[in-house]
């Protein structure tokens, strides 16, 4: 994993010069970019880091690189930095997705703790999508007839429920839930529906 990257975005050259110094100075590596598209010019395939951006800018304001962020399938956590008069922008920024916005004028330390926050929320969406695909991979190795039953079980239907419908005995559903409890490796009922519903299994 690429050690993370705080892109700063703004239009004033003296605001990036600022904000990449207080980064720096923290140990968070810094790159600065003059406006929204330029950043978008080589945003494509990066995996870590964060976005610092100001809301207001000419030709692409904060909000309409985080949707172009979105489009281009960019997923980098997004600070925005604020006006005063801007909170309601920020609000809809929030609602497409930034983890914080800050107001000016703030603290180096407001700055700091919003980017910490920004990659703390990266690391657990990463954690999230590895754990997912684990389960997806484990998933994978079920029969169809093992399928059906978790099916049954994701449902919540009783082992004879799920044996009536299927056309088989309870017992062999227990064998068959056997099975699945010791392919996805899941302790219990409970964690064995977290595991599948983490899945996105659907049968």
């Amino acid at each position: 994993m690429p050690e993370p990257v705080i892109h700063v975005i703004d239009d004033d050259e003296a605001v990036r010069a600022s904000l990449s110094f207080v980064l720096e100075m923290a140990d968070l590596p810094a790159r600065t970019y003059g406006s929204a598209a330029e950043f978008l010019a080589i945003a494509d395939g990066l995996t870590s880091g964060c976005v610092v951006t100001d809301v207001r800018m000419p030709e692409m304001s904060g909000l309409e690189l985080v949707r172009g962020m979105k489009a281009n399938g960019v997923n980098l956590p997004v600070v925005m930095v604020t006006g005063h008069g801007d909170v309601p922008l920020a609000v809809e920024a929030m609602r497409a997705g930034v983890v914080d916005f800050i107001e000016k004028p703030f603290d180096d330390e407001v700055l700091l703790k919003s980017v910490r926050l920004a990659l703390d929320s990266q690391a657990k969406s990463d954690r999230g999508d590895a754990e997912r695909q684990h389960f997806e991979r484990m998933l994978q190795t079920l029969s169809p007839r093992e399928r059906d039953v978790l099916r049954g079980v994701v449902a919540g239907k009783m082992n004879k429920v799920i044996a009536y419908e299927l056309g088989i005995s309870p017992r062999t559903v227990e064998v068959y839930r056997a099975n699945v409890m010791n392919k996805t490796q899941a302790n219990g009922l409970s964690e064995l529906v977290r595991i599948a519903l983490r899945a996105g299994f659907e049968g």
